[in-house]
């Protein structure tokens, strides 16, 4: 086997959901034109949902004049990953302890949590078909463009007010459960998780046929324009949710869910147990290296109730707790850096003509170029940058990223341990 450098061209993979962007419209396809995708054509029609850039076992990137895809290669040269790293993750064949994408958001994904790893190795363990991996998968989303989302379950006095004030959703639960949810203001905090928890079982586990009669009624009210004034802010999510999932249960979780506007540079992140939907917009989102996801609303996919209501964290609060916010380690480069030690995202602006310095670190990196054009250097040569290339970057190599004849921006995800 050849030796390969400690800097190379990785392929990025292209997942095709039906929620994503079509066409032109999709950051993932915009990308992905630039990715040195064998075969690759945009099509118009088509959606280009997600761009994955790793080693998943369900869709590792390959390697740019090899044969061998990522994982293969890092089977093979394990010090491209590095001992720190391998000392603190499992990342036996070639393994990365991360995930790093692209999603480009037109249709609002599934109201949705994912586990943590205990509840990971249970559930593949007993569903591998549809649970393929035994990982945790705690994630951020990096705003590339507007983004809206769902984003864990807002504060106890703002889901009673929807309870009290919107009949339609009152009307699924059994009222001595509203009852009971009404009056918990002064209870413990664990008190009041449970009360949370049975409001959202009932709302979940409402008749469909009652579901479906209160959402007819709902949508008629805000179609009239009869929405009171604390419906202001969720009547068109409400419209736009009904529109793409009818008589879908989801259409109901605003009235208990934070909901979620960022603009380009702000990022949330989301642990297990947290309940969240995307619904528009681009991002880059970075992950623990799995695919799990327990499902429960506005999606044809397998529903999973049971266990969503059971792992949930029924933790109340705005959602500017989920955020995090970026620091300047440079003045070119800012650092998001989670609670958890699986990954860390870096956003690299340079100006045109200027390089920025980074100095090894000691684990692996993969980054994207996002906007504009240029070079990445280390000891050992250089390789030219365009929108859409990704590189992957071993452990302990400093590197030098240069803009071309305009600004470049490059957000690279790693992990050090």
């Amino acid at each position: 086997m050849s030796t390969i450098e400690p800097v190379f061209r990785i392929i990025p993979t292209i997942q095709n959901y039906d929620w994503g962007k079509k066409g032109k419209d999709s950051k993932v396809a915009e990308f992905a034109s630039g990715a040195g995708i064998c075969g690759f054509t945009l099509n118009q029609s088509v959606p280009y949902a997600e761009l994955w850039m790793g080693t998943h076992v369900k869709s590792p990137s390959g390697v740019v004049d090899r044969k061998q895809n990522l994982t293969q290669i890092l089977t093979e040269s394990p010090g491209l990953i590095g001992d720190q790293v391998s000392r603190r993750f499992d990342t036996t064949n070639g393994n990365l302890p991360f995930l790093f994408k692209v999603l480009a958001i037109g249709k609002a994904l599934s109201i949705q949590t994912h586990p943590d790893k205990k509840t990971s190795e249970k559930l593949h363990a007993e569903q591998p078909t549809v649970y393929t991996d035994p990982n945790h998968k705690p994630e951020m989303a990096l705003a590339l463009t507007d983004f809206k989302a769902l984003c864990g379950f807002m504060p106890i006095a703002r889901i009673a007010e929807y309870v009290k004030t919107v009949p339609e959703f009152n009307s699924l639960i059994d009222p001595s459960i509203v009852t009971e949810f009404l009056n918990c203001t002064n209870l413990s905090e664990s008190e009041q998780k449970a009360v949370l928890k049975k409001l959202f079982a009932a709302l979940m586990t409402a008749d469909v046929s009652n579901i479906a009669t209160q959402l007819r009624t709902l949508v008629a009210r805000y179609q009239r324009g009869g929405q009171k004034p604390i419906e202001e802010d969720v009547k068109d999510l409400v419209l736009t949710l009904n529109e793409q999932f009818p008589k879908d249960v989801g259409v109901f979780c605003p009235f208990m869910l934070n909901y979620v506007r960022m603009t380009p540079g702000q990022a949330i992140f989301l642990g297990a147990g947290e309940p969240h939907a995307y619904v528009e917009g681009d991002v880059m989102e970075c992950m623990a290296n799995s695919d799990n996801v327990i499902r429960a609303g506005l999606t044809p996919k397998p529903k999973d109730i049971p266990n969503l209501v059971s792992v949930l964290t029924y933790t109340p609060s705005d959602w500017q707790k989920h955020m995090v916010k970026p620091v300047h380690i440079t003045p070119r480069t800012r650092k998001y850096d989670p609670p958890i030690q699986d990954f860390t995202v870096l956003q690299v602006k340079t100006q045109k003509g200027e390089t920025e310095t980074h100095e090894a670190i000691p684990g692996p990196s993969i980054a994207i170029v996002t906007e504009g054009s240029g070079r990445v250097s280390w000891s050992g040569g250089e390789l030219d940058l365009q929108a859409g290339s990704v590189i992957f970057v071993g452990a302990e190599t400093k590197i030098k990223i240069t803009a071309g004849d305009s600004n470049l921006v490059v957000f690279r995800a790693y992990v050090t341990a």
